[in-house]
């Protein structure tokens, strides 16, 4: 909460304002989007009588590492119905996983990073594949660097076959038909 004619300041580590004075309106207040790493408390000053008071409590800000950035490589075109293409990432981070995603959904199996290089697939699907990791001790997450683009090539269509048969030695032969 908040009182009316109170101004309240933020500070960082008991000593350092951060951004302006914030009036009391009677509810709760925001003090906004916090980016730097420490704690914070609150400071309220009387506006008629300029007495201070430390509000109780703080708020602990920690800035959790992203995981490393690697490149994505691989996929290609394959024909209908065979088994696929792979993706690759170049190199992994043994405390997080990896997934690859299609058009920014998540898709196939989690994979653990190994402190090497990843393989996917084989995948199937056609479109352009990127790679999310994620940190698994704080699951900050980050898009790899690059893409692989699949594409499913069709085959031919296919038409009977006919004719053949049986022919005498020394004959002209039998017609085989598509």
């Amino acid at each position: 909460g908040s009182a009316v004619g109170t101004n309240y300041q933020l500070v960082l580590a008991g000593v350092t304002p951060i951004g302006t004075l914030v009036p009391g309106t009677g509810t709760t207040l925001d003090c906004g989007w916090q980016t730097t790493a420490g704690t914070y408390t609150v400071v309220a000053t009387n506006t008629a009588t300029t007495c201070t008071n430390t509000m109780a409590g703080s708020a602990v800000v920690s800035i959790n590492a992203l995981p490393l950035t690697f490149t994505v490589s691989g996929g290609g075109a394959y024909c209908a119905g065979s088994a696929g293409v792979t993706i690759n990432l170049d190199n992994s981070d043994a405390t997080a996983t990896y997934q690859l995603q299609l058009g920014g959904t998540l898709v196939g199996s989690i994979v653990a990073g190994t402190g090497t290089g990843l393989t996917f697939g084989p995948v199937t699907s056609a479109g352009t594949y990127t790679v999310q990791a994620k940190n698994m001790a704080n699951v900050c997450t980050n898009v790899m660097t690059g893409s692989a683009g699949v594409i499913v090539n069709p085959l031919p269509n296919a038409y009977l076959v006919s004719g053949g048969g049986n022919y005498c030695s020394g004959g002209t032969g039998v017609h085989v038909m598509l």
